[in-house]
């Protein structure tokens, strides 16, 4: 079985006169975390839209999970789940409603059980039975990922998932994205919060006007910036200044 989760060549996608990916190229291991990082308009969203079969490229070639998205995207649907930026969470119902009825959808065996598994794991027992709306943001999100762990994908896509979340959620957050990674899960996510790419992620790449223009683990991004100044410490580079760094250095060119 490949070890690529992900494989992207060449993508390119336009909306009008915009020209928003120009040639997109990177890979994703299983198991991994994969931070796909940008500033806002860099077509973060579109890539996760590609990739998830929601939107069509317009050239070059992506496969997802060994499926080809604009040949096979049936297939590529029924081994994947998406999180969108917003929980997309049904309010009027309770919390264990929406798992259950997720479930149902999915047409799994014992979707109570399945419910109260997930319950559990997301530490939203004491919750269960209340309706949504009164759940706090860090709460939703949580409820959120856990839907779209029913039927137990094997990669997740995190379009920025915790985004206007308080630090006290931010932190819930990612301790299920480690797990779920822990657990053999690919893990794609796009985030602005760069001390969260640079905390988890096992792989980080830079998208800029269009272009993945860096690609690797923090250490390897950490030799594109400039060496640090020896001065009483040696300072590391934090992910934000490489990140500024290598933009920089792109506009200038």
């Amino acid at each position: 079985m490949q070890n690529q989760a992900i494989q992207v060549k060449g993508l390119q996608k336009s909306y009008k006169q915009l020209h928003v990916l120009k040639g997109v190229d990177f890979e994703v291991e299983r198991g991994s975390i994969f931070a796909l990082l940008g500033s806002n308009g860099a077509g973060k969203t579109t890539i996760v839209k590609i990739l998830t079969t929601l939107l069509k490229p317009e050239g070059g070639t992506a496969t997802v999970n060994g499926f080809d998205v604009a040949a096979k995207p049936d297939y590529v649907r029924q081994s994947i789940s998406l999180t969108g930026q917003f929980a997309a969470v049904d309010e009027i119902l309770t919390g264990r409603e929406n798992l259950i009825m997720i479930a149902k959808l999915r047409h799994l065996k014992n979707p109570r059980q399945v419910a109260e598994d997930l319950l559990n794991r997301f530490a939203l027992t004491d919750a269960a039975d209340r309706r949504v709306s009164t759940y706090s943001g860090g709460m939703r999100r949580r409820l959120d990922i856990a839907m779209s762990l029913i039927g137990r994908p094997q990669l997740i896509f995190l379009d920025e998932p915790t985004t206007g979340l308080d630090p006290e959620a931010r932190i819930e957050v990612w301790r299920v994205v480690k797990e779920l990674a822990d657990g053999g899960t690919t893990v794609f996510l796009t985030t602005q919060y760069l001390e969260e790419a640079e905390q988890f992620a096992d792989q980080i790449a830079i998208l800029h006007e269009g272009k993945i223009i860096a690609n690797g683990t923090l250490a390897e991004l950490k030799k594109l910036f400039p060496p640090a100044k020896v001065e009483y410490v040696e300072k590391q580079p934090t992910l934000e200044e490489i990140f500024l760094a290598i933009i920089g250095k792109k506009e200038e060119e």
